[in-house]
């Protein structure tokens, strides 16, 4: 019986290259000579913090960080900006929570939308993943499919495919 596995992981070692491609830009970019971009990433918690010397330079920041993000190969919904506010000094420092796992909400609200296509398909929530097998390989690949083009807000990866 086929079955994959439906993740939303993100590849660390990815979004510390982006990361380190980002310090490399704002290093040659003229308007921020001077200026302080300090980046603070808790893999635990699951946060990036992002500090500058005012909102105008941390939104440069952002779109330099989104393009090297890009580049790298990790979706733009992995993130979730906050709020900007103030920090110690003067600065301005943006929370961002990096999206890992399936939370149960959104989980849910996918095997709903599994389960009103009809397909014979079963689908079950385990933990933070979602396993999803069928007797036909192709049932798998329209759920991806369906998937994919539902425009959910969580980055999905399949994985473990089994034939």
């Amino acid at each position: 019986m086929p079955s994959l596995d439906i993740v939303s992981r993100v590849n660390f070692a990815e979004l510390d290259n982006a990361l380190n491609n980002t310090k490399k830009a704002i290093a040659q970019r003229f308007d921020f000579r001077g200026a302080t971009a300090d980046f603070v990433l808790d893999q635990k918690e699951k946060t990036l913090k992002i500090t500058a010397d005012d909102e105008g330079k941390l939104r440069g920041i952002r779109e330099m960080f989104e393009s090297a993000v890009n580049r790298r190969g990790l979706p733009l919904k992995t993130f979730e900006w906050g709020e900007v506010e103030p920090a110690l000094g003067g600065k301005v420092r943006w929370p961002v929570k990096i999206i890992n796992g399936i939370e149960q909400d959104k989980a849910k609200e996918i095997v709903k939308m599994i389960k009103e296509t009809k397909m014979k398909v079963q689908c079950s929530i385990q933990g933070d993943e979602l396993r999803l097998s069928g007797k036909q390989i192709d049932d798998l690949r329209a759920v991806m499919k369906l998937l994919d083009t539902a425009g959910l807000d969580t980055p999905l990866q399949y994985v473990n495919m089994k034939t």
